[in-house]
This record gives C-alpha cells, sequence and structure tokens, in this order.
C-alpha cells in the first residue's frame, strides 16, 4: 500500500482557502499526480472549473464523516496520488491527527490561512481553536492586511507559538511581505531601565532567546519564580511556567542568573529582579545565550496570573 501526502488547507471563513486552492490547482499541483480534494466547508468562493480538470472532489459535512473507513473507501474509488482537503475552521485538528487518516496518509503539509481583521476576535473568543492552527502550522498566511494590522501582528511576536513556520502577510493590493523583518522588537529598548509587565514575559523570553544580542547591555526588570537547577548545581535559573498553546503544554521557561545572594531564595519564591543583560557561554545553553547579571533582588507578591500565555 503506497503513502498518499495530505496538504492540509485549514482557516475560518472568509480567510482565502479557496482561492489559494484554485491557485494551486491552476497553477499545475494536480499535475503533480492525481488528486483528491476534500471539501469540509462551504465558503463564498467556489472551486474554478480550470482548478478541477482532473480533480476528484468529495465533500464533507459533518466532522463524524471522516473515519478510516471513508479515507480507505476514497482511496479505493479515486486511486489519489495525494489528497487535498479543505478544512473546518470551527473542526478541531485532534480527530485528524489521532483517529482519521489510515497508517499510509501521510500529514505532509499544514497551510493555515487567516483573515486579518477578525484574527484578533476569533483569538479572543475562539483561543484554542484558532491557536491550534497556528501552532501546528508549516505555513500561515495572513489576508488582507492593512498596516496597523502588519504592525499590531508584529507585536504580537506570533513566533512565540510557531517558530518553524513560514509566516507571509498579504496586503489589500495583493502584495505580500514576510512576516519576520529581522528588525521586530516587542519592547522600547531605548529606555534605561524596562520593565517587562508580568502578562508579557512568555514574549520577552522567545524574543531575547532568539535574538540576546539585541538586549545585551539592557537593563531589565521584571517578577519572577526562583528556580535553582538540579541537573547543573550552582545555576539559578528564574523564570516563569508558560502555557503555550493548552493546560497540558505548560513549560518553564527560565534563563541564566548570576549575582549575589540567589541561593537564600527557595525554588518557587516569588522575586523583583533588576538585571543587566549579557550574552556568555553557559553549559545549561550547550554554547552562547542570554545571562541576567542581578543588579537587586528582592522578595515580591505573586503575579496575579502565575502561568503566561502567549
Amino acid at each position: 500500500m503506497s503513502d498518499i501526502p495530505v496538504y492540509l488547507v485549514a482557516g475560518f471563513l472568509d480567510a482565502g482557502k479557496t482561492n489559494f486552492i484554485n491557485g494551486i490547482l491552476e497553477d499545475g499541483f494536480a499535475r503533480e499526480g492525481k488528486t483528491l480534494l476534500i471539501c469540509c466547508e462551504e465558503g463564498e468562493e467556489e472551486y474554478s472549473s480550470k482548478a478541477l480538470r482532473g480533480v476528484d472532489v468529495v465533500t464533507v459535512e459533518e466532522l463524524e464523516q471522516l473515519t478510516p473507513d471513508a479515507c480507505r473507501a476514497w482511496e479505493k474509488q479515486y486511486r489519489p496520488a495525494q489528497v487535498l482537503m479543505e478544512y473546518n475552521g470551527m473542526w478541531a485538528f485532534a480527530p485528524l491527527f489521532q483517529t482519521v487518516f489510515p497508517p499510509n496518509w501521510i500529514l505532509y503539509q499544514i497551510m493555515t490561512f487567516v483573515y486579518a481583521p477578525t484574527f484578533d476576535m476569533y483569538a479572543k473568543n475562539m483561543g484554542q481553536l484558532m491557536m491550534e492552527k497556528i501552532t501546528n502550522a508549516d505555513m500561515i498566511v495572513f489576508n488582507r492586511c492593512t498596516p496597523e494590522l502588519r504592525d499590531a501582528l508584529r507585536k504580537r511576536n506570533l513566533r512565540i507559538a510557531n517558530r518553524r513556520a513560514e509566516i507571509w502577510l498579504e496586503n489589500e493590493d495583493g502584495s505580500s511581505e514576510n512576516y519576520l523583518t529581522g528588525n521586530e522588537r516587542p519592547f522600547d529598548l531605548s529606555q534605561d531601565v524596562v520593565e517587562i509587565p508580568d502578562e508579557d514575559y512568555g514574549v520577552w523570553y522567545v524574543d531575547v532567546m532568539d535574538n540576546p544580542e539585541s538586549y545585551a547591555g539592557k537593563v531589565m526588570k521584571m517578577k519572577l519564580m526562583m528556580c535553582h537547577s538540579k541537573r547543573l548545581p550552582g545555576t539559578h535559573c528564574p523564570g516563569r511556567f508558560a502555557m503555550v498553546c493548552c493546560a497540558n503544554d505548560v513549560q518553564f521557561l527560565g534563563l541564566v542568573a548570576k549575582g549575589e545572594n540567589l541561593e537564600q531564595y527557595k525554588d518557587r519564591d516569588w522575586v523583583e529582579v533588576k538585571a543587566k543583560m549579557a550574552v556568555e557561554t553557559h553549559q545549561a545553553y550547550k554554547g552562547k545565550g542570554p545571562v541576567m547579571r542581578i543588579l537587586s533582588i528582592a522578595p515580591c507578591e505573586k503575579p496575579a496570573e502565575e502561568v503566561v500565555t502567549f
């Protein structure tokens, strides 16, 4: 039984999924091999007749219709060399990953499309559904971006949620640009002391890990939970617990800290620190990484939300 690559196109209504599928099919995607298109959502746009030449289409109206038996029946009937699926944005990914695809259906690529003007609303009201589309994607495209939306999306630093994906911003005039410019910094580093709000520690952590040189010499102030490394005795690494996607994905994000009297604080003690950032070689990083040179440290009240989210 031959492996069948599956290309998953995800996103909510008006995100641009159908237009994208029309485009790649008209550009010859289907010529790579016999293609089965599984349509799980009926939007305002329709597939073009040109795009569907040589493409078999099946329509799925309910998530319960997506089963291994259904996939095997389609495979037997249509003999596809590849599968393209337009997935309903209101359906979770978990069934696809866990139970739907037969073993020889290999999820090759996930492409997520987002209608930029509604991203913030969906993220606030349907956070888990939206963020799973972001965190699992190999490519993310934000459609119909204004200059204000581009700036807002970059300030969110979406690489926190997904470091591997290509992220593109498609403008209202049809042009597109890379989400990453190389100059993104989520905080104003011109201040003498840069205070990191409690809720923004996760944003800062990812940025300082990716770009430690940008923070070298800068003085930062923030609340952290003390942690002393068991793996590397004598290493202090205060930080915060963070939830990237869901409650099952909580991890501790700590940075190496150096200074006097750090050992007097117990693990999980909350402290407010002021530190001058440096880039140093340390065993914890297996090379160079950001180090907090502690200028002052004192006990403090824990933040209102102990676990940061993205």
